[in-house]
Protein backbone atom coordinates (compact mmCIF):
# COMPACT_ATOMS: atom_id res chain seq x y z
CA UNK A 1 0.00 0.00 0.00
CA UNK A 2 1.24 3.55 -0.96
CA UNK A 3 0.79 5.95 1.67
CA UNK A 4 2.02 9.59 1.45
CA UNK A 5 3.20 11.77 4.81
CA UNK A 6 0.81 14.74 5.91
CA UNK A 7 3.08 16.58 8.63
CA UNK A 8 4.82 19.50 9.09
CA UNK A 9 8.64 18.84 9.80
CA UNK A 10 12.02 19.17 8.14
CA UNK A 11 13.48 16.73 5.67
CA UNK A 12 16.44 15.30 7.48
CA UNK A 13 19.72 13.98 6.61
CA UNK A 14 21.04 10.69 7.48
CA UNK A 15 23.95 12.40 9.54
CA UNK A 16 20.91 14.34 11.56
CA UNK A 17 18.47 11.74 11.57
CA UNK A 18 21.76 9.61 13.81
CA UNK A 19 22.17 12.14 15.60
CA UNK A 20 18.56 12.26 16.61
CA UNK A 21 17.77 8.71 17.20
CA UNK A 22 21.22 8.38 20.25
CA UNK A 23 18.88 10.74 22.46
CA UNK A 24 15.81 7.82 21.88
CA UNK A 25 14.95 4.68 23.35
CA UNK A 26 14.49 1.83 20.70
CA UNK A 27 10.93 -0.14 20.23
CA UNK A 28 8.93 -2.10 18.31
CA UNK A 29 5.28 -1.56 18.30
CA UNK A 30 2.62 -3.74 16.50
CA UNK A 31 -0.24 -2.19 14.10
CA UNK A 32 -2.86 -1.26 16.35
CA UNK A 33 -0.60 0.04 18.87
CA UNK A 34 -1.15 3.53 20.79
CA UNK A 35 1.74 5.69 20.58
CA UNK A 36 -0.19 8.26 23.02
CA UNK A 37 -4.15 8.83 23.38
CA UNK A 38 -5.60 12.37 23.87
CA UNK A 39 -5.79 13.21 27.22
CA UNK A 40 -2.69 12.07 28.57
CA UNK A 41 0.15 14.61 29.69
CA UNK A 42 3.97 14.52 29.14
CA UNK A 43 3.98 12.01 26.18
CA UNK A 44 7.10 11.09 24.79
CA UNK A 45 8.17 12.19 21.15
CA UNK A 46 8.21 9.60 18.41
CA UNK A 47 11.12 8.88 15.49
CA UNK A 48 10.04 6.67 13.39
CA UNK A 49 12.52 5.11 11.46
CA UNK A 50 10.39 2.81 9.63
CA UNK A 51 6.55 2.08 10.01
CA UNK A 52 2.82 4.09 9.70
CA UNK A 53 1.59 6.37 12.18
CA UNK A 54 -1.98 7.93 11.79
CA UNK A 55 -2.38 10.86 14.40
CA UNK A 56 -6.17 11.10 14.33
CA UNK A 57 -9.39 13.18 16.41
CA UNK A 58 -11.04 10.34 18.17
CA UNK A 59 -14.57 9.94 17.74
CA UNK A 60 -17.10 11.52 19.88
CA UNK A 61 -20.98 12.05 20.55
CA UNK A 62 -20.45 15.15 17.82
CA UNK A 63 -17.88 13.85 15.49
CA UNK A 64 -16.77 10.65 13.95
CA UNK A 65 -13.04 9.98 14.12
CA UNK A 66 -10.82 12.22 11.47
CA UNK A 67 -7.40 11.09 10.97
CA UNK A 68 -5.12 14.37 10.60
CA UNK A 69 -1.40 13.41 9.44
CA UNK A 70 0.02 9.85 8.13
CA UNK A 71 3.38 9.40 9.21
CA UNK A 72 5.98 7.11 8.01
CA UNK A 73 9.71 6.55 7.40
CA UNK A 74 12.46 9.21 9.19
CA UNK A 75 9.31 11.47 10.33
CA UNK A 76 8.71 12.28 14.17
CA UNK A 77 5.36 12.52 16.10
CA UNK A 78 4.35 14.92 18.55
CA UNK A 79 3.63 18.76 18.57
CA UNK A 80 4.06 21.46 21.06
CA UNK A 81 2.44 19.76 23.97
CA UNK A 82 5.95 17.43 24.57
CA UNK A 83 7.45 21.08 25.48
CA UNK A 84 4.47 22.64 27.78
CA UNK A 85 2.63 19.87 29.62
CA UNK A 86 -0.55 20.20 27.70
CA UNK A 87 -2.30 17.30 27.38
CA UNK A 88 -2.84 15.58 24.09
CA UNK A 89 -5.44 16.61 21.75
CA UNK A 90 -4.83 13.74 19.61
CA UNK A 91 -4.06 10.02 19.49
CA UNK A 92 -1.11 8.56 17.61
CA UNK A 93 -2.13 4.93 16.57
CA UNK A 94 0.52 2.78 14.53
CA UNK A 95 -1.25 1.39 11.03
CA UNK A 96 2.62 -0.22 10.02
CA UNK A 97 4.55 -1.58 12.85
CA UNK A 98 8.40 -0.74 12.21
CA UNK A 99 11.66 0.50 14.32
CA UNK A 100 10.94 3.72 16.37
CA UNK A 101 12.32 5.30 19.13
CA UNK A 102 10.60 7.20 21.99
CA UNK A 103 12.24 10.80 23.48
CA UNK A 104 10.66 11.89 27.11
CA UNK A 105 10.52 14.75 28.06
CA UNK A 106 14.40 14.77 29.64
CA UNK A 107 15.38 13.31 26.51
CA UNK A 108 13.62 16.17 24.31
CA UNK A 109 15.80 18.70 26.61
CA UNK A 110 18.64 17.23 25.89
CA UNK A 111 18.74 17.70 22.60
CA UNK A 112 17.59 21.44 22.86
CA UNK A 113 20.78 22.08 25.21
CA UNK A 114 23.19 19.84 23.58
CA UNK A 115 22.47 20.18 19.40
CA UNK A 116 21.25 23.53 18.56
CA UNK A 117 20.84 22.53 14.92
CA UNK A 118 18.54 19.42 15.80
CA UNK A 119 16.65 21.93 19.20
CA UNK A 120 15.89 24.21 16.34
CA UNK A 121 14.99 21.72 14.16
CA UNK A 122 12.95 20.40 16.55
CA UNK A 123 11.07 23.83 17.55
CA UNK A 124 10.34 25.32 14.86
CA UNK A 125 9.02 22.01 13.55
CA UNK A 126 6.87 21.79 16.93
CA UNK A 127 5.24 25.42 16.53
CA UNK A 128 4.28 25.42 13.39
CA UNK A 129 2.29 22.37 13.74
CA UNK A 130 0.40 23.74 16.35
CA UNK A 131 0.01 26.69 14.22
CA UNK A 132 -1.59 24.33 11.66
CA UNK A 133 -3.44 22.25 13.93
CA UNK A 134 -5.18 25.28 15.23
CA UNK A 135 -6.55 26.32 11.68
CA UNK A 136 -7.82 22.07 10.85
CA UNK A 137 -10.16 19.57 12.60
CA UNK A 138 -7.78 19.62 15.39
CA UNK A 139 -8.94 22.73 16.49
CA UNK A 140 -12.37 21.12 17.19
CA UNK A 141 -10.59 19.18 19.96
CA UNK A 142 -11.45 22.14 22.56
CA UNK A 143 -14.25 24.46 21.17
CA UNK A 144 -15.71 27.67 23.30
CA UNK A 145 -19.51 28.32 23.41
CA UNK A 146 -21.44 31.39 24.31
CA UNK A 147 -22.19 34.98 23.04
CA UNK A 148 -20.05 36.94 21.08
CA UNK A 149 -20.34 40.18 23.80
CA UNK A 150 -19.65 38.05 26.70
CA UNK A 151 -16.73 39.00 29.43
CA UNK A 152 -16.78 35.43 30.47
CA UNK A 153 -16.07 34.52 26.78
CA UNK A 154 -13.97 37.01 25.94
CA UNK A 155 -11.72 35.91 29.28
CA UNK A 156 -11.66 32.59 27.75
CA UNK A 157 -10.58 33.69 24.33
CA UNK A 158 -8.23 35.72 25.36
CA UNK A 159 -6.42 32.61 27.18
CA UNK A 160 -6.76 30.75 25.06
CA UNK A 161 -5.35 32.94 21.96
CA UNK A 162 -2.52 34.01 24.53
CA UNK A 163 -1.23 30.28 24.83
CA UNK A 164 -1.64 29.21 21.45
CA UNK A 165 -4.40 26.86 21.89
CA UNK A 166 -5.82 24.93 19.11
CA UNK A 167 -9.46 26.17 19.72
CA UNK A 168 -12.53 27.36 17.85
CA UNK A 169 -15.56 29.45 19.24
CA UNK A 170 -19.59 29.38 18.31
CA UNK A 171 -21.32 32.30 18.68
CA UNK A 172 -24.57 31.01 20.31
CA UNK A 173 -27.43 33.12 18.79
CA UNK A 174 -30.77 31.85 20.49
CA UNK A 175 -32.06 29.29 22.71
CA UNK A 176 -33.62 26.57 19.95
CA UNK A 177 -29.71 26.41 19.29
CA UNK A 178 -28.73 25.76 23.01
CA UNK A 179 -31.34 22.97 22.89
CA UNK A 180 -30.32 21.71 20.22
CA UNK A 181 -27.02 20.57 22.20
CA UNK A 182 -28.36 19.98 25.18
CA UNK A 183 -26.62 23.58 26.94
CA UNK A 184 -28.97 26.01 29.28
CA UNK A 185 -28.44 29.71 29.05
CA UNK A 186 -27.56 29.15 32.78
CA UNK A 187 -24.19 27.03 31.48
CA UNK A 188 -23.09 29.23 29.26
CA UNK A 189 -20.03 29.72 28.68
CA UNK A 190 -19.47 25.81 27.97
CA UNK A 191 -16.16 24.46 26.95
CA UNK A 192 -16.07 21.22 25.01
CA UNK A 193 -13.12 19.09 25.71
CA UNK A 194 -12.95 16.17 23.43
CA UNK A 195 -16.47 16.25 23.24
CA UNK A 196 -16.79 16.67 26.90
CA UNK A 197 -19.36 19.82 27.73
CA UNK A 198 -17.73 22.08 30.71
CA UNK A 199 -20.58 24.04 31.85
CA UNK A 200 -19.99 27.66 33.06
CA UNK A 201 -16.40 27.39 32.29
CA UNK A 202 -13.53 29.59 33.33
CA UNK A 203 -9.87 30.26 32.12
CA UNK A 204 -8.65 28.19 35.25
CA UNK A 205 -11.36 25.23 35.00
CA UNK A 206 -9.68 24.93 31.23
CA UNK A 207 -6.18 25.19 32.80
CA UNK A 208 -6.95 22.40 34.78
CA UNK A 209 -8.66 20.08 32.53
CA UNK A 210 -5.58 20.50 30.05
CA UNK A 211 -2.44 20.07 32.05
CA UNK A 212 -1.51 23.95 32.53
CA UNK A 213 -2.35 24.80 36.12
CA UNK A 214 0.27 24.77 38.84
CA UNK A 215 -0.61 21.17 40.56
CA UNK A 216 1.15 21.00 44.53
CA UNK A 217 1.86 16.97 43.21
CA UNK A 218 4.42 18.55 41.32
CA UNK A 219 5.42 20.44 43.74
CA UNK A 220 9.64 20.75 44.67
CA UNK A 221 11.45 23.71 45.16
CA UNK A 222 12.91 25.05 42.07
CA UNK A 223 15.51 27.68 41.73
CA UNK A 224 13.47 30.65 40.68
CA UNK A 225 9.85 31.48 40.36
CA UNK A 226 8.85 34.22 38.32
CA UNK A 227 5.22 36.12 39.18
CA UNK A 228 4.05 37.84 36.25
CA UNK A 229 4.56 36.57 32.11
CA UNK A 230 4.66 40.37 30.99
CA UNK A 231 7.93 41.04 29.02
CA UNK A 232 10.08 41.55 32.45
CA UNK A 233 8.90 38.44 33.57
CA UNK A 234 9.48 36.36 30.46
CA UNK A 235 13.07 37.67 29.87
CA UNK A 236 13.87 37.01 33.56
CA UNK A 237 12.61 32.70 33.16
CA UNK A 238 14.40 32.91 29.52
CA UNK A 239 17.70 33.82 30.94
CA UNK A 240 17.19 32.49 34.54
CA UNK A 241 16.84 28.70 32.64
CA UNK A 242 19.17 29.28 30.19
CA UNK A 243 21.83 29.56 32.78
CA UNK A 244 20.59 26.98 34.47
CA UNK A 245 18.04 27.43 37.18
CA UNK A 246 15.34 25.63 37.24
CA UNK A 247 12.39 28.13 36.16
CA UNK A 248 8.90 28.38 36.61
CA UNK A 249 6.88 31.15 35.50
CA UNK A 250 3.03 32.27 36.97
CA UNK A 251 0.54 34.51 35.64
CA UNK A 252 -2.76 35.31 37.13
CA UNK A 253 -4.45 35.55 33.74
CA UNK A 254 -2.08 34.55 30.45
CA UNK A 255 1.24 35.09 29.07
CA UNK A 256 1.80 38.61 27.58
CA UNK A 257 0.99 41.44 30.15
CA UNK A 258 0.36 44.76 28.61
CA UNK A 259 2.50 44.12 26.11
CA UNK A 260 -0.02 41.49 24.59
CA UNK A 261 -2.65 44.39 24.52
CA UNK A 262 -0.60 46.22 22.24
CA UNK A 263 -1.22 45.85 18.38
CA UNK A 264 1.65 47.69 16.86
CA UNK A 265 5.02 48.05 18.70
CA UNK A 266 7.36 50.03 16.69
CA UNK A 267 10.49 51.40 19.05
CA UNK A 268 11.69 48.02 20.04
CA UNK A 269 15.43 47.20 19.03
CA UNK A 270 15.74 45.07 16.09
CA UNK A 271 11.98 45.43 14.14
CA UNK A 272 12.08 48.63 12.24
CA UNK A 273 8.30 47.86 10.58
CA UNK A 274 7.25 47.42 14.33
CA UNK A 275 5.76 44.17 16.11
CA UNK A 276 1.92 43.12 17.09
CA UNK A 277 2.72 42.20 21.27
CA UNK A 278 0.90 39.19 20.62
CA UNK A 279 3.69 38.01 17.95
CA UNK A 280 6.27 39.19 20.50
CA UNK A 281 5.02 37.55 23.22
CA UNK A 282 4.18 34.15 21.47
CA UNK A 283 7.64 33.68 20.42
CA UNK A 284 8.90 34.66 23.62
CA UNK A 285 6.84 32.01 25.44
CA UNK A 286 8.15 29.43 22.68
CA UNK A 287 11.98 30.34 23.88
CA UNK A 288 10.79 29.68 27.25
CA UNK A 289 9.96 26.34 26.65
CA UNK A 290 13.00 26.21 24.71
CA UNK A 291 15.20 26.54 27.68
CA UNK A 292 12.73 24.49 30.21
CA UNK A 293 10.59 27.50 31.61
CA UNK A 294 7.24 25.71 33.09
CA UNK A 295 4.70 28.02 32.42
CA UNK A 296 1.31 28.17 34.28
CA UNK A 297 -1.87 30.23 34.20
CA UNK A 298 -4.26 31.23 34.92
CA UNK A 299 -2.25 31.13 38.48
CA UNK A 300 -2.76 34.11 41.15
CA UNK A 301 -0.27 34.63 43.89
CA UNK A 302 -1.50 36.03 46.52
CA UNK A 303 1.17 35.59 49.55
CA UNK A 304 4.51 35.82 50.21
CA UNK A 305 6.25 33.84 52.61
CA UNK A 306 9.95 34.13 52.99
CA UNK A 307 11.85 31.09 55.05
CA UNK A 308 15.08 30.05 56.00
CA UNK A 309 15.87 27.85 52.93
CA UNK A 310 13.96 30.35 50.71
CA UNK A 311 10.35 31.60 49.54
CA UNK A 312 6.89 30.28 49.74
CA UNK A 313 4.25 31.34 47.51
CA UNK A 314 0.90 30.54 48.25
CA UNK A 315 -2.01 30.81 45.46
CA UNK A 316 -5.46 31.66 45.08
CA UNK A 317 -6.44 27.86 45.35
CA UNK A 318 -4.15 27.35 48.34
CA UNK A 319 -1.43 25.42 46.91
CA UNK A 320 1.77 26.62 47.34
CA UNK A 321 5.03 26.80 45.02
CA UNK A 322 8.57 26.90 46.89
CA UNK A 323 11.62 28.94 45.67
CA UNK A 324 14.94 29.32 46.81
CA UNK A 325 14.73 32.55 44.90
CA UNK A 326 11.71 34.59 43.33
CA UNK A 327 11.62 37.91 40.91
CA UNK A 328 8.31 39.46 41.20
CA UNK A 329 7.47 40.97 37.73
CA UNK A 330 3.62 41.10 38.26
CA UNK A 331 3.46 44.66 36.38
CA UNK A 332 0.37 46.95 37.16
CA UNK A 333 -3.56 46.68 36.95
CA UNK A 334 -5.24 48.47 34.68
CA UNK A 335 -7.61 51.76 36.28
CA UNK A 336 -10.96 52.50 35.46
CA UNK A 337 -13.40 55.22 35.35
CA UNK A 338 -15.72 55.76 38.60
CA UNK A 339 -18.99 56.02 36.67
CA UNK A 340 -21.88 53.76 36.86
CA UNK A 341 -22.36 50.22 35.51
CA UNK A 342 -18.37 50.09 34.72
CA UNK A 343 -18.27 46.78 35.93
CA UNK A 344 -21.64 46.18 33.74
CA UNK A 345 -19.77 46.50 30.77
CA UNK A 346 -16.38 45.33 31.16
CA UNK A 347 -15.67 42.78 28.73
CA UNK A 348 -19.13 43.88 26.63
CA UNK A 349 -18.17 46.81 25.55
CA UNK A 350 -15.27 48.08 27.45
CA UNK A 351 -11.73 47.23 26.92
CA UNK A 352 -8.30 47.51 28.40
CA UNK A 353 -6.77 46.05 25.28
CA UNK A 354 -6.95 46.61 21.19
CA UNK A 355 -5.74 43.13 19.41
CA UNK A 356 -7.41 41.57 16.73
CA UNK A 357 -9.71 39.32 19.58
CA UNK A 358 -11.34 42.88 20.58
CA UNK A 359 -11.25 44.36 17.24
CA UNK A 360 -13.61 41.81 16.25
CA UNK A 361 -16.27 42.85 19.12
CA UNK A 362 -16.31 46.25 17.12
CA UNK A 363 -15.24 46.08 13.36
CA UNK A 364 -16.53 48.77 11.41
CA UNK A 365 -18.66 50.49 14.04
CA UNK A 366 -18.11 53.82 15.73
CA UNK A 367 -15.48 53.39 19.00
CA UNK A 368 -14.03 55.69 21.78
CA UNK A 369 -10.20 55.68 22.91
CA UNK A 370 -9.27 57.24 26.24
CA UNK A 371 -6.32 57.99 26.76
CA UNK A 372 -3.06 60.10 26.29
CA UNK A 373 -0.44 57.96 25.89
CA UNK A 374 1.27 55.86 22.96
CA UNK A 375 -0.61 52.48 24.11
CA UNK A 376 -3.87 54.87 23.55
CA UNK A 377 -2.28 56.47 20.14
CA UNK A 378 -1.46 52.55 19.03
CA UNK A 379 -5.09 51.81 19.37
CA UNK A 380 -6.65 54.71 17.77
CA UNK A 381 -4.49 54.17 14.71
CA UNK A 382 -5.29 50.44 14.57
CA UNK A 383 -8.91 50.86 15.19
CA UNK A 384 -8.65 53.04 12.38
CA UNK A 385 -7.32 51.01 10.09
CA UNK A 386 -9.82 48.59 11.00
CA UNK A 387 -12.65 50.33 10.00
CA UNK A 388 -13.96 52.03 12.77
CA UNK A 389 -14.31 55.80 13.24
CA UNK A 390 -12.71 56.72 16.49
CA UNK A 391 -13.05 59.57 19.08
CA UNK A 392 -10.07 59.81 21.12
CA UNK A 393 -10.73 61.19 24.34
CA UNK A 394 -7.96 62.88 26.12
CA UNK A 395 -8.54 64.46 29.25
CA UNK A 396 -5.19 67.21 29.20
CA UNK A 397 -4.87 70.25 27.09
CA UNK A 398 -2.70 68.77 24.95
CA UNK A 399 -0.80 65.17 23.99
CA UNK A 400 2.50 66.57 22.92
CA UNK A 401 4.44 65.99 26.57
CA UNK A 402 2.54 62.17 26.78
CA UNK A 403 2.46 60.65 23.38
CA UNK A 404 5.31 59.93 20.70
CA UNK A 405 5.25 62.32 18.03
CA UNK A 406 5.22 59.68 15.53
CA UNK A 407 1.85 58.73 16.78
CA UNK A 408 0.74 62.51 17.07
CA UNK A 409 1.50 63.28 13.33
CA UNK A 410 -0.57 59.75 11.61
CA UNK A 411 -3.49 60.54 14.16
CA UNK A 412 -3.70 64.10 12.71
CA UNK A 413 -3.78 62.73 9.63
CA UNK A 414 -6.08 60.38 9.61
CA UNK A 415 -9.14 60.87 8.63
CA UNK A 416 -11.41 58.15 10.55
CA UNK A 417 -9.96 59.72 14.17
CA UNK A 418 -11.46 62.61 15.69
CA UNK A 419 -9.51 64.13 18.61
CA UNK A 420 -11.37 65.77 21.71
CA UNK A 421 -8.85 67.40 24.46
CA UNK A 422 -9.84 68.46 27.81
CA UNK A 423 -12.47 66.19 27.68
CA UNK A 424 -13.54 63.33 30.07
CA UNK A 425 -16.01 60.93 29.42
CA UNK A 426 -19.03 61.15 32.32
CA UNK A 427 -21.27 58.54 31.49
CA UNK A 428 -22.02 55.20 29.85
CA UNK A 429 -25.05 53.67 28.73
CA UNK A 430 -26.64 50.31 27.18
CA UNK A 431 -28.69 47.28 27.69
CA UNK A 432 -26.96 44.07 28.20
CA UNK A 433 -23.71 46.04 26.11
CA UNK A 434 -22.13 49.36 25.56
CA UNK A 435 -24.14 51.33 23.22
CA UNK A 436 -23.22 55.02 24.48
CA UNK A 437 -20.58 57.52 25.81
CA UNK A 438 -21.38 60.62 27.32
CA UNK A 439 -18.38 63.28 27.33
CA UNK A 440 -18.01 66.30 29.58
CA UNK A 441 -19.00 68.61 26.69
CA UNK A 442 -22.35 67.59 26.23
CA UNK A 443 -21.86 65.28 23.04
CA UNK A 444 -23.53 62.14 23.41
CA UNK A 445 -21.43 59.17 21.04
CA UNK A 446 -23.07 56.14 20.16
CA UNK A 447 -20.60 53.79 19.85
CA UNK A 448 -19.71 49.67 19.99
CA UNK A 449 -16.81 49.84 22.23
CA UNK A 450 -14.59 51.98 24.60
CA UNK A 451 -11.00 51.32 25.35
CA UNK A 452 -9.63 52.69 27.90
CA UNK A 453 -5.90 53.70 28.44
CA UNK A 454 -5.71 55.37 31.52
CA UNK A 455 -2.74 54.04 33.33
CA UNK A 456 -2.57 51.22 35.83
CA UNK A 457 -1.78 50.68 39.56
CA UNK A 458 1.11 48.75 40.81
CA UNK A 459 -0.11 44.74 41.19
CA UNK A 460 1.74 44.23 45.04
CA UNK A 461 -1.09 44.21 47.14
CA UNK A 462 -0.27 40.24 48.03
CA UNK A 463 3.56 41.09 48.52
CA UNK A 464 3.18 41.85 52.69
CA UNK A 465 5.93 43.56 53.97
CA UNK A 466 8.32 44.17 50.10
CA UNK A 467 8.89 47.80 51.16
CA UNK A 468 7.37 50.31 48.12
CA UNK A 469 7.22 54.00 47.86
CA UNK A 470 4.58 56.50 48.42
CA UNK A 471 2.87 54.51 45.20
CA UNK A 472 2.51 51.45 45.82
CA UNK A 473 5.76 50.59 43.29
CA UNK A 474 8.50 48.42 44.18
CA UNK A 475 11.72 49.76 46.06
CA UNK A 476 14.80 47.70 44.97
CA UNK A 477 18.71 48.34 45.26
CA UNK A 478 19.77 51.01 46.60
CA UNK A 479 16.20 52.65 46.74
CA UNK A 480 15.08 50.29 49.65
CA UNK A 481 14.93 52.52 53.11
CA UNK A 482 17.75 52.28 55.59
CA UNK A 483 15.61 50.49 58.11
CA UNK A 484 14.86 47.46 56.00
CA UNK A 485 18.42 47.45 54.46
CA UNK A 486 20.06 47.12 58.35
CA UNK A 487 17.87 43.99 59.21
CA UNK A 488 18.96 42.74 56.07
CA UNK A 489 22.51 43.10 56.68
CA UNK A 490 22.06 42.07 60.14
CA UNK A 491 20.71 38.86 59.05
CA UNK A 492 22.56 37.76 56.01
CA UNK A 493 25.35 40.10 56.29
CA UNK A 494 24.93 41.81 52.61
CA UNK A 495 22.89 44.86 51.18
CA UNK A 496 19.97 44.22 48.91
CA UNK A 497 21.55 43.89 45.25
CA UNK A 498 20.71 45.62 42.29
CA UNK A 499 16.50 44.44 41.81
CA UNK A 500 16.58 42.95 44.91
CA UNK A 501 13.53 44.15 47.36
CA UNK A 502 13.87 44.19 51.31
CA UNK A 503 12.76 40.77 51.63
CA UNK A 504 16.35 38.67 50.98
CA UNK A 505 16.43 37.03 47.63
CA UNK A 506 12.93 38.35 46.71
CA UNK A 507 13.18 40.90 43.59
CA UNK A 508 11.45 42.71 41.31
CA UNK A 509 11.84 44.12 37.62
CA UNK A 510 9.32 45.93 34.89
CA UNK A 511 6.44 48.23 35.66
CA UNK A 512 5.73 47.10 39.39
CA UNK A 513 9.27 48.26 40.07
CA UNK A 514 9.47 52.09 41.91
CA UNK A 515 11.93 53.82 39.30
CA UNK A 516 10.97 51.50 35.97
CA UNK A 517 11.03 53.26 32.61
CA UNK A 518 7.54 51.64 31.64
CA UNK A 519 8.85 50.60 28.27
CA UNK A 520 8.78 46.96 26.69
CA UNK A 521 12.26 46.92 25.69
CA UNK A 522 13.47 48.17 29.38
CA UNK A 523 11.32 45.73 31.04
CA UNK A 524 13.16 43.16 29.15
CA UNK A 525 16.41 44.27 30.20
CA UNK A 526 15.22 44.83 33.43
CA UNK A 527 13.98 41.05 33.79
CA UNK A 528 17.57 39.88 32.23
CA UNK A 529 19.18 42.14 34.76
CA UNK A 530 17.06 40.88 37.60
CA UNK A 531 18.56 37.47 37.10
CA UNK A 532 22.53 38.32 37.12
CA UNK A 533 21.01 39.76 41.16
CA UNK A 534 19.74 36.58 41.92
CA UNK A 535 22.67 33.94 40.60
CA UNK A 536 24.65 36.60 43.12
CA UNK A 537 22.32 36.14 45.85
CA UNK A 538 21.95 32.11 45.40
CA UNK A 539 25.97 31.97 45.56
CA UNK A 540 26.05 34.37 48.81
CA UNK A 541 27.29 32.34 51.89
CA UNK A 542 25.37 34.34 54.75
CA UNK A 543 27.62 34.81 58.12
CA UNK A 544 26.03 33.57 61.41
CA UNK A 545 24.25 35.97 62.94
CA UNK A 546 21.51 35.91 66.19
CA UNK A 547 18.68 37.25 63.51
CA UNK A 548 16.75 35.05 62.07
CA UNK A 549 15.65 35.40 58.31
CA UNK A 550 11.90 35.99 58.84
CA UNK A 551 12.78 39.41 60.49
CA UNK A 552 13.12 41.25 56.93
CA UNK A 553 9.36 40.87 57.39
CA UNK A 554 8.80 42.15 61.01
CA UNK A 555 10.01 45.56 59.98
CA UNK A 556 7.09 48.12 59.65
CA UNK A 557 6.73 48.82 56.09
CA UNK A 558 7.53 52.21 54.89
CA UNK A 559 8.17 54.44 51.52
CA UNK A 560 11.23 56.65 53.41
CA UNK A 561 13.87 58.26 51.48
CA UNK A 562 15.93 56.21 49.26
CA UNK A 563 19.53 56.21 50.99
CA UNK A 564 22.44 57.57 48.64
CA UNK A 565 24.35 54.30 46.99
CA UNK A 566 26.17 52.59 49.67
CA UNK A 567 30.67 52.34 49.35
Amino acid sequence: MTRQTRAIGPTLTDEQWQRLEKFGVEFHPSAGDLLFVAGEQWYPLVLVDTGWVDIFRPANQWFEETVVASLGDRVFVGELGVLSGQRAFLTARVTEPGRMLRLDRQAIRRVMAEDDELGDLLLRTLWQRRESLARGPAALTLKIVGAARSREVLALRTYAARLELAHTWHDVQDDEELTGHGIGPDDLPVVFVQGEPIPRATPGILAEKLGLAYAEAEDVTVDLAVVGAGPAGLAAAIYGASEGLSTVLLDRVAPGGQAAATSRIENYLGFPYGVSGADLIGQAQLQALKFGVRIFAPCEATALEPSADGVTLTLSDGSRVRARSVIVATGATYRALALDRWADFEGAGIYYAATPLEVKQVAGSPVVVVGGANSAGQAALFLATNGCPVHLVVRGGSVGATMSNYLLERIADDPHITLHVSTQVTGIQGGSALERVTLSTGEVVDCRGMFCFIGAEPSTDWLGEVATDAHGFVLTGTDVPLAEAAVMLGTIGRDPLPFETSVPFVFASGDVRGGSMKRVAAAVGEGSSAVASVHRALAWSPQPTELSLSAASTTPRTSGPARPPRT
